[in-house]
């Protein structure tokens, strides 16, 4: 017997449908959706703002349990977002980083520092050549914009107090003005400070 079309034709999942696949899948940790290739089933009215806030049909997800879980099962394929289960992908807008960096702690200094970020969802990372640091410029004010590499492909925008944070633990090298973290040195701008180049 010949299915009907109805049956044929994928059912676009709901926020509470993506919960339940990610939380089933997330039991072990960070599930592996680099792995999983299903099928596309259509964007969904799921949105990141630029400070981190995540929305669902225009309201704030105010339960960051939910957010948590759903930031698990986020994938960056090009640059289109996705949430991804073993058997469902769906399409959201991010309007920046999927995460935002809102603390950071310093160990060492020097070339031997390393910096550990904290992001609005609960993710660590450890700056270094695996996890870079970035600044990105305003093409019309300047205005810098860092981030941190959380996992593949997802980084996260350093908030605006700890950039200010690193500017104040930075130091110059080869002509720029930047950070050190995992034996690796981040450029921030050209330096205009004369300097004595740090050890490698």
């Amino acid at each position: 017997m010949a299915k009907s079309k109805s049956a044929q034709m994928i059912v676009k999942p709901s926020a509470e449908t993506l919960a339940a696949s990610a939380s089933a899948a997330s039991k072990g940790g960070l599930p592996p959706v680099h792995l999983w290739n299903p099928p596309f089933c259509g964007d969904i009215d799921m949105r990141i703002a630029r400070d981190g806030t995540w929305f669902y049909l225009g309201t704030p997800i105010g339960r960051k349990e939910l957010v948590r879980l759903f930031s698990t099962i986020l994938r960056r394929d090009g640059d289109d977002y996705f949430l991804v289960t073993p058997v469902e992908k769906v399409g959201i807008r991010v309007d920046d980083a999927p995460f935002v960096a809102v603390d950071f702690e310093v160990a060492g200094t020097g070339p031997g520092q390393t910096l550990t970020f904290t992001t609005n969802t609960g993710d660590r990372t450890t700056a270094g050549p695996d996890a870079p640091i970035r600044v990105a410029h305003d093409p019309i004010t300047g205005e810098p914009a860092p981030y941190v590499l959380v996992r593949a492909n997802l980084e996260a925008l350093i908030d605006r107090k700890s950039f200010y944070r690193l500017v104040e633990i930075g130091c110059d090298r080869k002509g720029w003005f930047g950070l050190w973290s995992g034996g690796a040195f981040f450029p921030i701008e050209r330096s205009s400070t004369v300097y004595e180049d740090h050890p490698e």
